[in-house]
């Protein structure tokens, strides 16, 4: 099977959807995306939280042990294809987004979809 450059552009989201289409997963179907997004406190990260809750994004909250600098996460929950504009998309938006509170985008997932 030969790579696609155009839907896997050969960066850090091409070669996860690469990786997930190689193994059989059907990016063809849409699902929730987790997209993580780390903090320094717990107050920025809540800001944030209801910062995304308020345009209508499902949001989760929690501590975050992966960074002592940045020891609090929110995770965004879109539905959307698993496409490479898509992913990198919604990142350059949070991350954006995200920077007035500190936050800092720490990757995203999603559960395989089997291909019919």
């Amino acid at each position: 099977m030969s790579r696609d450059l155009e839907l896997f552009p050969r960066d850090e989201n091409g070669d996860a959807l690469w990786n997930m289409h190689s193994q059989g997963d059907d990016l063809a179907i849409a699902r929730e995306i987790d997209f993580s997004i780390i903090f320094p406190d717990e107050d920025s990260a809540i800001r944030f939280a209801v910062h995304l809750l308020r345009n209508d994004q499902k949001v989760s909250f929690s501590a975050y042990e992966g960074n002592d600098e940045l020891p609090w996460q929110v995770t965004v929950h879109p539905l959307m294809l698993p496409a490479h504009e898509n992913i990198s998309g919604f990142e350059a938006l949070l991350a954006s987004e995200s920077e007035r509170f500190g936050g800092r985008i720490d990757g995203w997932g999603c559960m395989a979809q089997d291909a019919a």
